[in-house]
């Protein structure tokens, strides 16, 4: 321990000591950053172990190197440094190709709102056409809470949410038509989601499916919202908060869906994407 404050005196007395303190807040910025990203994911907790090896390696070899001299150690940690670079380059591909996505995306000719109010007509598209037909669905939009721990129960697609995808996924016979499906921001994020199912009960004297237990056990212990098609009749239901709207029609699924997507961002955002969901009804 003696040790280690000795090296950090010295660290300190290298430099002014605002210098370390804005170093230190900008490092803590960064990784701050990487990991509400990767918040919910997989890479969450490679990130996590990376920069726990990356620190606790760090820490022992300078102090070690302190009291004794190692260059073959040192060699061979600066050999697994560049090893370990390459590794997290090929484990988060999927992520570094997102933020590489994200940042090249024409923000000025598509914003939040824009991208908010397609991705909700794109549901209400796919839920009104699954109900004339009949064909059972859930689909459950993610909101602050990380559906992280469902989402690696499905089948991983990342892919943008449009109507025809959504419609693809739920048509009966195919693989992924069972369970849910989760969607974050303007993407389709898994298939063939297990869900946990609320207690067995009836609303109104019906006794609930499968599919609207789960909408319930989902949404009661999350701030996600969902919307499920029933095989039965078709019928369309919002779950929210623990409680579920049964027979809602398109336009009372535009005003839920827009009521609660547009609750996450700013208000000017949240005005703008009033006046679009009004303008397109």
């Amino acid at each position: 321990m003696e040790t280690f404050v000795d090296y950090f005196h010295r660290v300190v007395s290298n430099n002014e000591w605002w210098v370390v303190v804005i170093e230190l807040f900008l490092i803590g910025l960064v990784v701050y950053w990487i990991v509400d990203f990767l918040e919910g994911t997989r890479g969450e907790r490679l990130f996590r172990g990376v920069m726990f090896i990356l620190v606790a390696g760090v820490l022992v070899l300078n102090l070690v190197v302190e009291q004794l001299e190692f260059p073959r150690l040192q060699h061979l940690y600066k050999g697994f440094l560049i090893g370990v670079l390459i590794i997290a380059v090929a484990a988060f591909q999927p992520e570094i190709r997102r933020v590489l996505i994200r940042i090249g995306q024409p923000r000025l000719l598509s914003g939040p709102a824009q991208q908010l109010s397609r991705t909700v007509e794109e549901i209400i598209t796919a839920a009104t056409e699954l109900s004339a037909a009949r064909t059972g669905a859930i689909i459950v939009i993610e909101m602050q809470v990380a559906l992280g721990e469902f989402i690696e129960t499905g089948v991983r697609i990342d892919a943008k949410a449009t109507a025809d995808l959504l419609k693809t996924i739920f048509y009966p016979g195919t693989s992924l038509h069972d369970m849910a499906v989760i969607i974050r921001g303007d993407r389709v994020l898994a298939a063939r989601v297990q869900l946990p199912l609320a207690e067995a009960g009836s609303i109104d004297g019906v006794e609930l499916g499968s599919r609207h237990r789960a909408a319930l056990g989902i949404t009661a212990g999350s701030d996600a919202i969902c919307v499920v098609v029933s095989e039965e009749t078709g019928a369309i239901s919002v779950a929210q908060g623990g409680k579920l709207t049964r027979n809602v029609t398109e336009s009372q699924l535009r005003s839920h869906l827009a009521h609660a997507m547009a609750g996450g961002v700013t208000p000017a955002i949240a005005g703008v994407v009033g006046r679009l969901w009004k303008r397109e009804a």
